[in-house]
Order: C-alpha cells, then sequence, then structure tokens
C-alpha cells in the first residue's frame, strides 16, 4: 500500500507493507532519536508527534499517518535544544537513552499547559521509562524551563 506523510515537514510517499509499524517508519528515514524499548507501550521512548499529538510510535501502524503529520525530535531541534538544557543542567540526563521520548512529551506538555503542577507533570511523564535518575532530576528540570519561560523566555509554540 502507498502512504504519503509529512515527516517533520517534508512529504514522504513509500510503498509499506500494510503491518508497518511507524517506529520502523520514521527510522527508516533517519529519525533515530525514536528508540526502540519495550515494544509494549510502555516506556515511552518511540513517542512521536501525530498531528501534533503524542504517540507511541510502536503502536502504531504507519498505514494510520497516511495524510498526516508526524514530528521526530529530530524535527523539533530549536524546542528540544533550549528545553534539553535544563535537563542537562539537573543532571538528569545520564545515560541520554530516555530524552528523546521525555522531551517529546515535556515539549507536548508545555504547548498543552505551560504552568502545570508538579503532579500535572508527574501524571504527564508516567509513560516515560528512565533507568537512571529516578525522575526528580527531570521534574527540576522542567520546573526551571517553566521559571525561565515566565521571566521572559523564548515561548514555546
Amino acid at each position: 500500500m502507498q502512504i504519503s506523510v509529512m515527516l517533520n515537514g517534508k512529504k514522504v510517499t513509500e510503498e509499506i507493507k500494510s503491518d508497518l509499524l511507524l517506529i520502523d517508519f520514521v527510522r527508516n528515514h533517519g529519525c533515530y532519536s525514536v528508540k526502540r524499548g519495550c515494544e509494549t507501550s510502555n516506556c515511552g521512548l518511540c513517542t512521536v508527534f501525530l498531528d501534533e499529538k503524542p504517540v507511541l510510535s510502536c503502536s502504531v501502524l504507519a498505514a494510520r499517518a497516511d495524510g498526516h503529520a508526524v514530528q521526530t525530535l529530530e524535527g523539533l531541534q530549536e524546542e528540544a535544544a533550549e528545553f534539553g538544557a535544563f535537563i542537562a543542567d539537573q543532571g538528569a540526563e545520564q545515560c541520554g537513552f530516555c530524552n528523546p521520548g521525555m522531551i517529546m512529551n515535556a515539549i507536548a506538555l508545555f504547548r498543552e499547559n505551560p504552568d502545570p503542577t508538579d503532579d500535572e507533570i508527574r501524571e504527564y511523564l508516567a509513560g516515560n521509562l528512565c533507568r537512571c535518575s529516578g525522575y526528580e532530576g527531570q521534574l527540576r528540570g522542567i520546573r526551571a524551563f517553566i521559571e525561565y519561560k515566565k521571566q521572559g523566555g523564548a515561548v514555546c509554540r
């Protein structure tokens, strides 16, 4: 079957097998920030935006993205770099494996709720597995980023 997807702002048309997962489609197109972790929708490593909403690409057939926009971390470099510096400053990027999924979900959070409570942050990031940090560094980084925005930092979309 043939699909056409806007992948990080570029139209990609390709003949695919009907059982191809979205994670494999984006990785086949050089989007290596999208990681394969659990393959059971439990770790958040494969998070992408499908029409601006975070989805777990290991659980979505590529055919479902036909006619839609898909964004990966590669397509969100400016937002990701700005926020990622706050995560790094808190020492919450120890091995870095979870960072792409964590950053994707944090960007989605900031877009939906620019001033979340700590409980809302925890709830939003609950599906992201991080084996190194215990999540407090990420929480501190998100809080610091939100304060930065309140003080006049650049605005996330």
